[in-house]
């Protein structure tokens, strides 16, 4: 049987008891871009990840990427830990997983929003992170038989696709503050960074709603409701990736908190393209 994409199914599983009007189901339909979904879907029965995602980028959304660094992706077998901006919420990890398969063909497991997990196809590359509680018992397990293997993993430190802030006086579009997980994990499982810098963004709309329901004190995440319109609204485009010199893991000694030297991995990803940050 074809796969396909139930938004009413998923609601369900998130929120058993929750009634979800039909005009509201309908609209999620629409902006989730259901339909172009599962013809999709109905049509590539058989591919998985990799393939998948090459498939989605050039039959589906027609995006194209440029990357420059990729002499700074190790060659040797030492799993690593790639870190990168997150400005498109959800394309631009299937690019940079694409690309970094390309150049370093071995396991990879990259950190994202459980709901992704829907997305069958493509599920088995995804290392699932509960925003609204915590994981399972077998979601945990997984996660650290993750870290204590060879699989290199790919994560978005700031949690949440970039948004519109005001920084030293100017509106700028950019990561929220990076978690320190990943400077954790570092050190304990002796992994070097690979840092990334992902040149794009989303519309002027998805910034505004964001901006008024942080103005309105929403705390309810409504704008990622919009990051699949977000993405099928990025046919055609052409994106830049940007590698950069790995960080070895001895670099987090204890002269600064995992946090700070989050922010300093960080400073390094935005200072090395400050202009189009």
């Amino acid at each position: 049987m074809p796969l396909q994409f139930d938004i009413r199914a998923i609601i369900k599983s998130k929120a058993p008891n929750a009634h979800v009007p039909n005009f509201v189901v309908r609209y999620l339909e629409r902006i989730v871009h259901v339909k172009q979904m599962n013809a999709f879907l109905r049509v590539h029965t058989t591919e998985r990840d990799y393939e998948f995602i090459q498939l989605v980028l050039d039959e589906e959304l027609g995006c194209t990427a440029s990357i420059d660094g990729t002499e700074n992706i190790p060659k040797d077998g030492k799993p690593v830990i790639f870190v990168s901006n997150h400005p498109l919420g959800g394309l631009d990890g299937m690019i940079i997983a694409q690309m970094i398969h390309q150049t370093r063909p071995r396991a990879l497991k990259v950190i994202v929003n459980e709901l992704l997990m829907f997305m069958e196809p493509i599920a088995g590359l995804w290392a699932p992170v509960n925003k609204v509680g915590r994981l399972s018992k077998e979601q945990a397990a997984e996660q650290q038989r993750m870290w204590e293997s060879e699989t290199d993993v790919l994560t978005f430190p700031a949690g949440a696709c970039s948004r519109l802030q005001r920084i030293n006086g100017k509106w700028q579009i950019c990561d929220l503050e990076w978690q320190k997980n990943f400077i954790q994990r570092a050190k304990e499982y002796k992994r070097d960074i690979v840092p990334i810098y992902f040149e794009g963004r989303n519309s002027r709309f998805f910034y505004a709603l964001a901006f008024i329901r942080k103005l309105l004190h929403i705390k309810m995440n409504i704008e990622m409701l919009y990051l699949a319109d977000e993405m099928y609204g990025a046919h055609g485009k052409h994106f830049s990736v940007h590698v950069l010199p790995p960080i070895p893991y001895s670099t987090f000694d204890n002269s600064h908190t995992p946090k700070q030297w989050a922010q300093y991995v960080k400073s390094i990803v935005y200072g090395t393209h400050h202009t189009t940050r």
